[in-house]
């Protein structure tokens, strides 16, 4: 049995109130509409397919391959929408999910009992429903005497009798997709001048045949965003899954109110999060870390058995045994290699640091391949850029960088060199040689010398 989705993702969003479209608001570090595509790809057997309108070309490119897309050229409802994807989908789709974008909670459980509902159902359509006295602008559903559902009722068109009834749609269907395609053509135009997805209850009644329904398994995923209000309870919510995910998967979090974990982090067993840290984008933790408080880590590989205390880590390497902080920085292209100790208000960029390195306190390193076991004392800074254009540094083995040491790049330090506290190095260092003064040089070479 061939299944796919309909995403429907036109509508414009103005209560947001923001140049970027609805579906595109970051939920959790990722687009809305992925959480939709992420609860549905399991359940289909063909790509699901997006239906776009204000904003098309972003949507496009955030969603990429992941899915197919028709357009919406007028916002004229969503029955309407859904009749766009009719060219992609028409006799190559048995079961046919229809969800909107803007509802991100539903659970991929949900969408299953959907699916197997409709399965089951020698009718038209199984639909999601919600019991709740708070009506968050949902339809209502209206049922007969048999308790058969006859019709969905919009807020907007609904009697005072109709408006306390406790059972909502949700805004989710599965559908048999050789009667659906026929039967949009039969919603008539509302008086609002769009034709609502919703009126397909009326037809199917019409047809004689049975609707199905299938309670959420969470009240929580009715919550639907159309503003920032309701973006900030999804975060919430989303927020709270994850948390639970990870502290049953292993992991501690010592404040998980204060702790946010976007959806693509990956953290191992053991590992400690303390409060009020942020963990974003494709952050890989290690086992048997402590991560926090007051951390900041995005995009970054973290080891096993590191140690990040109140810092902030952007598109980083940490090996194994690492430990940075309180108040260190890690930018772009840094990479601490196993057992690299980087202590408070350090800051690293495009630069390797060997294994065992100490770089102190009050450091600046940047474009720069540090060796094994170097000191870098406290005050040490790579002059890296010249003005024009980034220069590098090279620091071999055992050297020992002298506190406030100014390192003029491009240059090169030996295996085991030396420098004396406040010296500014323009010229390269041999191995094992010392080097003292401004510039540097060494400490048997006299003031008459330096003009040489």
């Amino acid at each position: 049995m061939e299944v796919t989705a309909v995403i429907l993702a036109a509508g414009e969003g103005t209560r947001m109130r923001s140049a970027t479209p609805k579906v595109l608001q970051p939920l959790a570090g990722r687009p809305m509409i992925q959480h939709c595509l992420d609860a549905v790809t399991a359940l289909v057997t063909q790509p699901p397919v997006v239906v776009v309108g204000h904003g098309s070309e972003a949507v496009r490119q955030a969603v990429g391959a992941s899915a197919r897309f028709a357009i919406q050229e007028k916002q004229l409802g969503t029955a309407h929408a859904v009749q766009a994807a009719e060219s992609l989908l028409r006799d190559k789709a048995d079961l046919l999910l229809v969800i909107n974008a803007d509802l991100p909670l539903v659970l991929p459980e949900t969408y299953k009992n959907l699916l197997e509902a409709q399965k089951n159902n020698a009718g038209a359509l199984a639909l999601l429903t919600a019991d709740s006295t708070e009506a968050r602008s949902f339809g209502r559903i209206v049922r007969d005497a048999a308790g058969r559902v006859i019709a969905i009722v919009e807020e907007a068109q609904a009697t005072p009798q109709q408006l306390a009834l406790t059972e909502l749609n949700v805004g989710a269907y599965c559908f048999d997709a050789e009667w659906l395609w026929q039967a949009l053509r039969r919603i008539q135009l509302s008086p609002k001048g769009e034709y609502y997805l919703t009126d397909i209850v009326a037809v199917a009644e019409a047809d004689g045949k049975q609707v199905a329904t299938v309670p959420l398994l969470e009240a929580e995923e009715a919550v639907g965003v159309n503003n920032r209000v309701h973006l900030a309870e999804a975060e919430a919510v989303v927020r709270r899954r994850i948390n639970t995910y990870w502290m049953l998967e292993g992991v501690t979090l010592i404040h998980p109110e204060t702790t946010y974990i976007e959806a693509q982090v990956k953290i191992g067993r053991d590992t400690v999060i303390y409060p009020n840290t942020t963990l974003q984008g494709e952050t890989r933790i290690g086992e048997g870390c402590a991560i926090g408080p007051n951390a900041i880590v995005r995009d970054t590989t973290i080891g096993d058995r590191c140690v990040v205390l109140a810092s902030v880590l952007e598109g980083a390497v940490l090996e194994d045994d690492v430990d940075i902080g309180p108040f260190g920085h890690l930018r772009q292209g840094a990479h601490l290699a196993q057992g690299v100790h980087m202590g408070n208000f350090g800051e690293v960029k495009r630069s390797y640091l060997g294994r065992g390195t100490k770089m102190g306190h009050f450091s600046y390193i940047g474009d720069a391949h540090i060796g094994e076991n170097v000191n870098i004392g406290a005050g040490t800074i790579t002059c890296n850029h010249d003005g024009v254009r980034k220069n590098r540094t090279e620091i071999g083995d055992n050297a020992f960088i002298g506190s406030d040491t100014m390192l003029v790049a491009p240059v090169k330090l030996g295996k085991g060199a030396r420098t004396g506290a406040g010296a500014v190095v323009t010229k390269d260092v041999p191995a094992n040689t010392l080097v003292v003064g401004v510039p540097a040089h060494p400490p048997n070479r006299s003031k008459e010398d330096e003009g040489d």
